[in-house]
């Protein structure tokens, strides 16, 4: 094991970890923070001693109870600026919804930082140039919506225009996202093709998330890719390089 954390430290960091999972397991815990499980029982109990409802559940972990509210975190120095480059680059991303629903985020999160690390933002962003997309420009509105489907398993009916600007309506499974240097793109399943195509996000003119759900895929993100590699040798870095053997 590495050196011991002071346990005050460790504790202040358990509970962070606590609020920032909705389930954490001891192991996750034990290996984080470089001690013995035996030592998390003993941090769990001490926090729960404290005051703090954590409730446990075998397979699932530990979890703090619903409605409980802690103090706001405090930021180091690093953390602070890392939070402002991280609003700096998601500015320049192509999604308006992401865009949009992040900038809300981090005023929240900058809300709590101290008045020392507020005066320091313009100094920081006024010396940090980030030269993709300068003109932040938006070609997209529908990340956050897809990611819900995703989650929620929703078929999906989409307006879609390919690269030679031919329409064509689709009714998909969403499955997962992916960024590339220029845009989002969704992949998913197309029961028109009856596989799994990229769909670009910019090129996706209409959407509507109908009542319908669909059966989780039996695959992870990991193993899709795997299949694309064996499945298209000529191309090999495909999963990341969608090419038009991929795309809808």
């Amino acid at each position: 094991m590495a050196k011991d954390k002071p346990r005050l430290v460790r504790l202040t960091s358990i509970l962070t970890h606590l609020q920032s999972k909705k389930w954490i397991t001891a192991n996750e815990m034990a290996e984080k923070h470089s001690v013995s499980l035996r030592t998390i029982y003993r941090d769990i109990r001490t926090l729960e001693a404290s005051g703090i409802p954590i409730i446990a559940e075998e397979g699932r972990g530990y979890s703090i109870v619903d409605g409980y509210r802690l103090p706001p975190v405090s930021f180091t120095e690093d953390e602070a600026n890392a939070l402002i480059i991280a609003e700096k680059l998601i500015s320049k991303n192509k999604d308006k919804s992401f865009s949009e629903s992040h900038q809300q985020a981090i005023t929240k999160i900058k809300a709590v930082l101290k008045s020392h690390q507020k005066d320091d933002e313009p100094q920081i962003v006024d010396r940090l140039q980030i030269r993709n997309n300068p003109a932040e420009e938006k070609t997209s509105n529908n990340l956050l919506i897809l990611q819900k489907s995703i989650i929620h398993r929703q078929v999906v009916c989409i307006q879609y225009e390919d690269e030679k600007g031919m329409p064509s309506e689709r009714t998909i499974e969403p499955f997962a996202l992916l960024t590339t240097h220029d845009n989002w793109v969704l992949i998913a399943y197309c029961r028109k093709r009856q596989d799994f195509r990229y769909f670009r996000l910019d090129r996706i003119k209409h959407l509507e998330i109908t009542a319908d759900t669909f059966e989780k895929h039996d695959l992870t993100l990991d193993e899709y890719f795997k299949q694309c590699r064996e499945k298209w040798q000529k191309h090999a870095d495909i999963p990341m390089t969608p090419t038009s053997d991929t795309f809808a």
